[in-house]
């Protein structure tokens, strides 16, 4: 069995362990640098009542806390299933280079997980989404990015 085999069998075993909890989807992840897993996750969206607690963020949290760092360059990624544009936003965030997935997002939809509603959206000017987007404040929040870019100790991320 390849090591890909062998973490892919562990994300999907996840994804099994948290549905038969009811914790939330058919979802599961672990995180890996190396040989190592430094993160398991599984969808915990009804366990936590939080619409953000899918497997991929959760093994990205709990990567980031044992490594004790905010990014994951150097890491892979193996899902159950092709990431939702949030969670693949997450990965693009930690500097994840490598995600494997088993099952597909149009094989997610097929079970009621579709979410090409969100990719179309992105595609939207802002007067189009469904959800209405209002530009507010900018005068007084740009201040704060003008402090950001004169402070001298920042970090980028």
């Amino acid at each position: 069995m390849t090591r890909e085999e062998i973490f892919m069998r562990e994300a999907v075993m996840l994804s099994e362990k948290g549905m038969i909890a009811e914790a939330g989807g058919p979802f599961g992840c672990v995180v890996v640098r190396g040989e190592e897993i430094v993160g398991r996750g599984w969808n915990q969206v009804l366990a936590m009542n939080d619409p953000t607690a899918h497997a991929e963020i959760i093994a990205i949290r709990e990567a980031c806390r044992r490594l004790e760092s905010f990014h994951l360059a150097g890491c892979e990624l193996f899902s159950s299933c092709e990431p939702c544009p949030m969670c693949l936003g997450a990965v693009y965030w930690a500097q994840i280079k490598t995600v494997y997935f088993a099952n597909t997002r149009h094989d997610a939809a097929a079970i009621g997980f579709n979410d090409s509603f969100i990719y179309e959206e992105l595609n939207c000017a802002h007067d189009a989404r469904t959800v209405r987007m209002i530009a507010c404040g900018r005068e007084e929040a740009i201040r704060v990015f003008s402090l950001w870019q004169q402070k001298g100790n920042r970090i980028l991320y």
